[in-house]
């Protein structure tokens, strides 16, 4: 079943052009042809194509049917981006087939990459939401400082991963069914030592992703992994 994407969705309207290209060109529908779409917010409309004009394809809607997600609470994973940003758009790609509701860029001491292009990751993020069809589009945030983004209340549980020889607790031993969880993945540097200490006293809490030492795209993996085997309906 291949799934498409309509952020706002009306009686009928027509489908942007990358849409519209690979209905007409990939999958060759005709008029009348059957089509599943989503909002991204949770709902699943079956449709069908209205008319066909040139590389323009129009669609009309019937009742939408909310399609829940298939696990208990939320994941927002905040991570400092790779230097190769080919390394972070694959995290952002897999972290959505395997399923996540938030992630948010962080500036941090030791970052190497200060600038995402969040539209490149948005449509990376897109494309995995339709491939694993998948109903509610991960929110993409902005490259964020870290002291801002730790002062900013958040909800549910909170924890930062670290390589630092400190007290720290396994995550998969911590994290609760059906819980908000927001994680911290540091740069290839690590999180600074001062970055650390800040996010403790904000009310996060140190945790150990196991004994290998990740790449940080790799830890960010692990982290959504490790909440939707916990979460997973």
């Amino acid at each position: 079943m291949a799934l498409f994407y309509v952020p706002d969705i009306a009686d009928s309207w027509e489908l942007s052009d990358e849409e519209a290209a690979h209905a007409l060109r990939v999958l060759r529908l005709a008029v009348g042809d059957a089509l599943d779409v989503t909002d991204g917010r949770g709902n699943l409309y079956r449709t069908e194509v209205a008319s066909i004009a040139g590389k323009h394809c129009y669609v009309k809607a019937v009742e939408p049917v909310a399609m829940p997600k298939n696990w208990n609470g939320t994941f927002h994973l905040a991570i400092a981006p790779t230097k190769n940003m080919d390394r972070i758009e694959w995290l952002a790609e897999k972290a959505t087939e395997i399923g996540l509701d938030a992630i948010t860029f962080l500036n941090c001491r030791f970052s190497e990459r200060k600038v995402v292009k969040t539209e490149r990751v948005e449509r990376i993020v897109v494309s995995a939401m339709k491939q694993s069809l998948k109903y509610c589009k991960p929110v993409v945030g902005e490259m964020t400082d870290f002291k801002r983004f730790i002062a900013e209340e958040r909800p549910g549980a909170k924890f930062i991963a670290h390589c630092y020889d400190s007290e720290r607790v396994l995550l998969k031993e911590v994290l609760q069914p059906g819980e908000d969880v927001t994680i911290l993945v540091g740069p290839e540097g690590d999180f600074s030592p001062e970055e650390v200490e800040l996010a403790v006293k904000a009310g996060y809490r140190p945790v150990s992703l196991g004994s290998s030492r990740l790449r940080t795209e790799t830890a960010g993996l692990a982290a959504c992994h490790t909440f939707i085997l916990k979460n997973e309906i």
